[in-house]
């Protein structure tokens, strides 16, 4: 455990840290794994307000630095292929 002043205030201040990065990308996960279950499921015309869901929450991830912004585009554009092939 960290011995000094400063010390103590960096363990709190990465542990803070880590659990709202943790909460971002788990939302992260869970809204792309909405927009696969909407366009596989009962309602593939509701893909597409739910990537535009995921493309808000994906970017506001990347510009808090919770993820790079290459991953986000990264995974913002699977999510558009998927929906543009399936549409077609």
């Amino acid at each position: 455990m960290a011995n000094h002043k400063s010390a103590l205030k960096r363990a709190k201040q990465n542990e803070i840290r880590r659990l709202r990065n943790k909460t971002a990308k788990t939302r992260t996960k869970n809204v792309t794994k909405s927009v696969y279950l909407a366009l596989n499921g009962d309602a593939p015309e509701d893909a597409k307000g739910t990537l535009n869901e995921a493309q808000s929450l994906i970017d506001k991830a990347a510009k808090k630095g919770v993820i790079h912004k290459n991953t986000a585009a990264r995974k913002i554009s699977r999510l558009t292929k998927h929906i543009n092939s399936s549409a077609s």
